[in-house]
């Protein structure tokens, strides 16, 4: 196994919250000066996939396990084409990194792509104090050590409410991923801020992936001829996303099989009529158990959202069918999941707000992309059976 030494030198970085709490530890990656929504990761492990998941742009995430970067950075775990955190905030950063893939040590790749990080801080003071006063602006320092100074750039960055990310993160071009073997189905993936374990799930079960830029239009969407269309992760508030919420509302009224991850899951409550609203800290993590309304199971599942949809668990008439909570979490009763039923009682589509590609993380909830290649199947034989009669 590679090893090397960290090569962590004792320059000083400042944490300032926009409460005025402030921490003062030991600068790792970039030197400079970052800002974003400070927010807290339970996983332990997975921190590469973490970093470059889009869904985390413009957030500096604060890592509860207290030794990261035991693994280094490896080429092949990444989940898109960058490191997409504002900041990273960890209290013991590895010294050395051993592990048979790894190429580089994390201290390295955050230099390499300009990410500031800070290290050597108590990071369970700090998650303790997110917890009881909720997700907040923060800034990190190697240039300002003054509290009062970088406190008040912290207070003219922006906030994470009201934020539209989807036109930083979506492709700019159409990209499209052939199925494994024989090709079953056709996938319209709207991009939101994809993460590349999406599409090769889904490859995996024989589905051609077409993945769209945000700005895609209806008439673009059908041009690929899909089987289902797919709403992906992303950043930002689900309520600034008027755009996601119309182009979802012709995807129903084409009657096309929908599945939503995360970000599709508030777009498609939004969709349907519901609210969405900001939780206090979020969910984010590699271990939150969410209970299947469905099958009655639960899952140990993948987090990362700051928002939740606000919607009834006696469910709703939509002009679509009827619309229903699917999943909830057990640790705080917080909507996970939707569905929506037709008159028959079909499933014409689903979404939940968690991530079952699972990169890094549990699997519990592969089974979700198994249930959208039986919606899909469904919703062919039935047109199948309609252009028989006719």
């Amino acid at each position: 196994m590679p090893s090397s030494v960290n090569s962590l030198e004792s320059v000083p970085a400042l944490l300032v919250l926009e409460d005025g709490r402030h921490f003062r530890g030991v600068s790792f990656g970039a030197r400079g000066e970052t800002f974003g929504e400070a927010v807290f990761a339970t996983g332990m492990s997975g921190y590469q996939e973490t970093l470059t998941d889009p869904s985390y742009h413009r957030q500096v995430v604060v890592a509860t396990a207290p030794h990261i970067g035991n693994t280094g950075w490896n080429d092949e775990d990444d989940e898109s084409g960058r490191i997409w955190v504002a900041g990273y905030v960890v209290r013991d950063l590895s010294r050395m990194r051993s592990n048979w893939r790894s190429n580089r040590s994390l201290d390295e790749e955050l230099r390499n792509q300009g990410v500031v990080g800070i290290a050597e801080l108590d990071t369970r003071a700090l998650t303790r104090h997110l917890r009881e006063r909720g997700a907040m602006r923060v800034g990190i320092s190697t240039e300002e050590l003054d509290v009062a100074t970088l406190l008040a750039k912290v207070l003219e960055s922006p906030q994470m409410a009201g934020a539209n990310l989807v036109a930083d993160v979506t492709v700019s071009e159409p990209e499209t991923t052939p199925a494994v073997g024989e090709r079953r189905f056709t996938v319209a993936a709207v991009d939101l801020g994809i993460k590349d374990m999406t599409p090769t799930r889904m490859s995996e079960r024989g589905i051609e992936v077409h993945l769209l830029p945000a700005s895609v239009t209806i008439d673009q969407v059908r041009e690929v001829g899909p089987d289902g269309v797919f709403f992906s992760n992303g950043p930002g508030d689900p309520a600034a996303a008027d755009d996601a919420v119309a182009l979802l509302r012709q995807v129903l009224d084409a009657g096309l099989p929908y599945f939503g991850i995360c970000f599709g899951n508030q777009i498609f409550g939004r969709a349907l009529g519901f609210g969405t609203y900001k939780l206090k800290y979020g969910h984010r993590g590699i271990n939150q158990p969410v209970k299947d309304l469905t099958t009655n199971k639960v899952e140990v599942t993948a987090h990362n959202h700051g928002f939740a949809v606000d919607a009834p668990r006696e469910g709703a008439a939509t002009p679509w069918g009827e619309a229903r909570v699917s999943h909830v979490n057990l640790n705080d009763d917080v909507v996970e999941g939707l569905e929506l039923r037709g008159p028959d009682g079909e499933l014409r589509g689903f979404s939940v707000q968690y991530h079952p590609e699972a990169a890094a993380g549990p699997h519990d909830a592969s089974y979700l992309f198994d249930r959208f290649v039986d919606m899909m199947t469904a919703h062919r034989q039935a047109g199948s059976e309609r252009e028989g009669d006719a």
